[in-house]
């Protein structure tokens, strides 16, 4: 402040300089014909090895949280989503593993077909159709009331904000 008690302002470039940093991620919630989750298992020699959590990851550099989630869901899985994007919900993370917060997107990936194959990447070994309440001894990514909030926003056609995992 100077000598009249008025702020002094930053120039806009080092403003932002003191923003925090978030990390972006989309994620897809696919159903099979009995409404059940796609989860992929994350392979042995990944970070999350072992564990199970939807088809996605973090946004590329200028990428939009839809066009991640086609992507990732292309390249985990094999399966192209309409263009057309439908938002199940957001959740606002303070801090994943030390990295500072993170915000993922997460968005209707539609209904497989019966006869739609799943081909996985090499970051994950298995995949498979669960229900939420079949997962309490599953080891997950992440919250299972996070699985939970969002089936039934995908079965419902309804939104959901969800913070650290949890509906609010």
């Amino acid at each position: 402040m100077d000598v009249k008690g008025e702020t002094e302002w930053l120039p806009r470039e080092e403003w932002v300089r003191t923003l925090p940093q978030v990390i972006v991620a989309s994620c897809v919630v696919t159903l099979d014909s009995e409404g059940r989750l796609l989860l992929l298992r994350y392979g042995p020699r990944q970070p999350a090895g072992g564990s199970w959590w939807l088809p996605g990851g973090m946004l590329d550099h200028g990428e939009d949280p839809w066009t991640a989630a086609r992507r990732e869901m292309r390249e985990e899985t094999g399966v192209e989503l309409p263009d057309k994007p439908r938002l199940l919900g957001t959740d606002h993370r303070a801090d994943v593993l030390g990295t500072g917060p993170v915000i993922d997107y997460f968005f209707h990936g539609g209904t497989l077909a019966g006869s739609q194959r799943v081909r996985l990447s090499p970051e994950h070994d298995r995949h498979a159709f669960h229900h939420p309440t079949e997962l309490h001894a599953t080891p997950l990514a992440a919250h299972l009331s996070t699985l939970t909030a969002l089936h039934t926003a995908a079965r419902t056609g309804t939104t959901v904000y969800l913070c650290e995992g949890r509906p609010l």
